[in-house]
């Protein structure tokens, strides 16, 4: 429930601001209610009654009547008789019996709605937000909330969940439905549900940027095509918005992204997984994408026989890709690799184990250490730089946690020179050992998992490879 006294104040600043003055951000606005001590509807609906010239009373009532025909489309996508050509009855299915999917019956009822809704855009269309993805994530959440709440309650919350959702819709300038349905819809679940429950503007902060984290460069589209297959983003949705949430809410799990910066990264990412991911996706999903035969009916013959044939091309390229995988698995009964301490088996396994084989390699004793990390590694070097180092001067293993949590503090003890360098080369991992007796390289190729592909090595690749075999280090091509 809103407070009028909190949304004038609010008001009052928004207008007393110096001219001309730039739009609040999302960061903005939480930074806003934080310093407010005030609820983060508040300031969304402060900020609406401001550049809008309405009541706060007027911004709600708008708000559910934008929900007029989504709604609508939620009742309809719970009809027995309603059938989506991409999800079957999946709306009714779902929504006659509670309790269908998981233990808890709010996110199983917002779930069930949500895929409802679904329906309901395919019958008679959504009114989007970001897009009609996220519009179904939001319809649905909505009407769960308002099953389970009192409206006075609800509508702020919906209130804060679009003004999320509205950042996504500046932000989505090509397809992909990690800035639609999956990302803004994760997003304003998680805001929507740390309103509803009362949180704090900080912990909607972190909610936000621990949903839409794992949505980035995620593009469902053109997916969207393939039956069934978006039922899992949109639902998908709110249970990483729900996750984010209680995390946000009953725990102190540390998030130092600020939200303004995972959203910028979100829509950069956005458009270049539009340019270089989602070609990929339909390259391998084309095939299987639902066709209408009174469409196919006005194509040409020629193109119709040229998409089966290229639907029989991916269906044996993908099963030779995959072949040359099950070639490369472990066996059932050891499908583990060795312990990697430090979090990342890419950033820490992989290099330290390069440092493993340049210390099995090295005569003499070390006086310096030089460590080449391509960008991404070069990023995570808090983590990985400890394992490369002990890998190196203590031929220590990806397991020892002892060592990787001394070695840093014993560095000066040890009076050897460490020198990091960020290289440009893709996953390249290139270590160099300085000693008494001479001079060994690896140069290595970052594979995940602790393995890592041999590219040159000094005194020679031969015996990098040999000491990577008795270490039990795995090397690929």
């Amino acid at each position: 429930m809103i407070r009028r006294d909190k949304i004038q104040a609010l008001v009052d600043y928004l207008a007393g601001r110096p001219q001309p003055f730039n739009p609040l951000t999302l960061g903005g606005l939480l930074q806003l209610a934080d310093q407010y001590v005030t609820r983060v509807s508040e300031v969304v609906v402060a900020e609406a009654c401001f550049n809008e010239h309405l009541a706060p009373e007027e911004v709600l009532a708008r708000v559910e009547t934008a929900f007029d025909h989504n709604l609508e489309a939620v009742r309809l996508g719970m009809d027995r008789d309603s059938q989506s050509f991409l999800l079957g009855r999946v709306g009714h299915e779902l929504t006659r019996q509670p309790g269908q999917i998981t233990s808890d019956s709010f996110l199983d009822r917002a779930i069930s709605l949500t895929l409802a809704a679904q329906v309901g855009n395919h019958l008679v269309g959504l009114a989007p937000c970001a897009g009609t993805g996220d519009a179904c994530v939001f319809s649905g959440l909505t009407a769960a909330m308002l099953e389970a709440y009192p409206q006075e309650e609800v509508w702020p919350a919906v209130a804060v969940m679009l003004r999320v959702g509205t950042f996504f819709r500046a932000g989505k300038t090509t397809t992909g439905c990690n800035m639609e349905g999956l990302g803004a819809g994760a997003s304003g679940t998680a805001a929507a549900l740390v309103e509803l429950a009362g949180g704090s503007p900080r912990e909607m902060e972190r909610a936000i940027v621990l949903a839409l984290s794992p949505t980035i460069g995620v593009p469902c589209t053109p997916r969207v095509m393939v039956p069934g297959l978006c039922a899992t983003h949109i639902g998908g949705a709110l249970m990483l918005g729900q996750l984010a949430a209680r995390l946000a809410l009953k725990t102190s799990i540390p998030v130092n992204v600020p939200v303004d910066v995972m959203l910028a990264l979100a829509a950069r990412a956005h458009q270049v997984s539009a340019r270089y991911i989602v070609p990929e996706v339909i390259s391998y999903m084309e095939a299987y994408f639902k066709s209408d035969p009174r469409v196919d009916r006005y194509i040409e013959e020629r193109v119709k026989e040229d998409e089966e044939q290229r639907r029989a091309a991916i269906v044996d390229r993908a099963r030779e890709e995959v072949s040359r995988l099950a070639g490369l698995t472990n066996p059932l009964t050891a499908p583990f690799g060795e312990v990697v301490v430090g979090g990342s088996s890419q950033a820490v396994g992989s290099p330290t184990n390069t440092g493993r084989i340049a210390h099995a390699l090295a005569r003499g004793e070390i006086k310096k250490v030089i460590i080449e990390l391509y960008p991404e590694l070069f990023a995570r070097r808090a983590i990985n730089v400890p394992g490369i180092l002990m890998g190196a001067i203590y031929g220590a293993s990806t397991a020892d946690s002892q060592s990787y949590r001394r070695v840093m503090d014993e560095l000066p003890r040890l009076g050897i020179t460490v020198e990091i360098k960020e290289a440009k080369e893709p996953q390249l991992q290139r270590v160099t050992i300085e000693t008494s007796a001479g001079r060994v390289v690896v140069d290595a190729r970052n594979r995940g998992g602790g393995r890592l592909a041999l590219v040159e090595a000094v005194p020679s690749l031969e015996a990098a490879r040999e000491a990577a075999q008795k270490l039990g280090i795995v090397v690929v091509p």
